[in-house]
């Protein structure tokens, strides 16, 4: 019987991937750019499986190519990159990694939170510059930590392990999420507050919500005159749950502080954005997840999926549950 063909849309290390080996066939598109190459796109006809990067979109013109498709399994917890309720149609389940990048991205969370709160990019490139002179009383000044007020907007585990970290930092904590979670409350010492209270209160916001269509744009220009002057965002979600226009001008003229940016819209930020030109933003490439352990263990999960999508059984980590029984 021959092995079911899988597209891998882009390469991964092969000791990544092992398990794949010798029960699929295995076809891959280049590294580079995002989405599916188009050799890719002629075997949708015979690919039993994809398996696909958060750059990659899996749409309703794509799923028609592919009659034989079994399963889709996402290298990332999100999945706003498929249409998942085609996939659900089509009987079709859709695998995600979550949990193997709590930790990673919450640290990175809380990196991007230092640096902004310090402004670190300015104080680096003002050294660089020869604008260190000497030791200033006034120079350099940033926001302390002890005593703030976080906001994170959303209580998953990305949230959860974010508000860990805050509390060592003697931080007060606050969250909004689709409804309040008590064992939360009382493991982690966070207080629920509505969307619109934790903008006015929260000294930084951080924002841990998929993106959807309730969150698409969720802080934007009337959101962002909300928060504190002296306020701090930081984004680790997806880059469209901000209106990139809107925080450019809120950055400019002083609406908040700071923003730490791991993600963007669009994604890549083209390098002549005007947010790259602004001192009291810190864009990273979208890296939350960029450890050594957590991504071999994204594409580990991805593989379970994959093969338990294959071979019939349900994914360790679907979805659309309803076709995981």
């Amino acid at each position: 019987m021959a092995l079911p063909l899988v597209l891998l849309t882009h390469p991964l290390p092969p000791e990544w991937i092992s398990t794949l080996q010798g029960r699929v066939r295995l076809l891959v598109g280049p590294a580079e750019p995002p989405g599916f190459a188009p050799h890719l796109l002629e075997y949708l006809g015979e690919a039993e499986g994809i398996f696909c990067l958060l750059t990659d979109k899996v749409d309703q013109a794509l799923l028609e190519a592919a009659p034989r498709l079994r399963v889709v399994s996402n290298m990332a917890v999100g999945y706003d990159n498929i249409d998942i309720p085609a996939c659900t149609r089509r009987r079709l389940p859709v695998g995600n990694t979550p949990g193997v990048l709590t930790d990673a991205t919450a640290d990175l969370a809380f990196a991007l939170l230092l640096a902004s709160a310090r402004g670190l990019t300015k104080a680096a490139l003002d050294a660089r510059d020869g604008l260190w002179q000497t030791w200033s009383p006034i120079g350099w000044l940033g926001a302390d930590l002890r005593g703030a007020t976080l906001g994170l907007v959303g209580l998953g585990k990305i949230g959860k392990a974010v508000a860990e970290r805050a509390r060592g930092f003697g931080l007060n904590l606050l969250y909004t999420d689709s409804a309040p979670q008590p064992a939360a409350e009382s493991a982690l010492g966070v207080q629920y507050a509505s969307f619109d209270q934790l903008l006015r209160t929260s000294d930084f916001v951080s924002l841990h919500c998929p993106l959807s269509a309730e969150t698409r744009h969720l802080i934007n220009a009337q959101t962002l005159r909300r928060m504190k002057k002296t306020s701090v965002l930081i984004n680790t979600s997806r880059g469209a749950v901000v209106d990139t226009d809107a925080l450019v001008n809120a950055l400019r003229e002083g609406w908040i502080a700071a923003a730490g940016l791991d993600v963007t819209d669009p994604e890549p930020l083209p390098p002549d954005h005007p947010l790259y030109d602004l001192p009291n933003c810190l864009i990273a490439p979208h890296i939350g997840s960029a450890t050594h352990g957590a991504r071999r263990h994204m594409a580990e999960l991805a593989c379970e999926n994959l093969l338990a999508g294959l071979e019939g059984r349900p994914l360790p980590h679907c979805v659309n549950p309803e076709l995981n029984d």
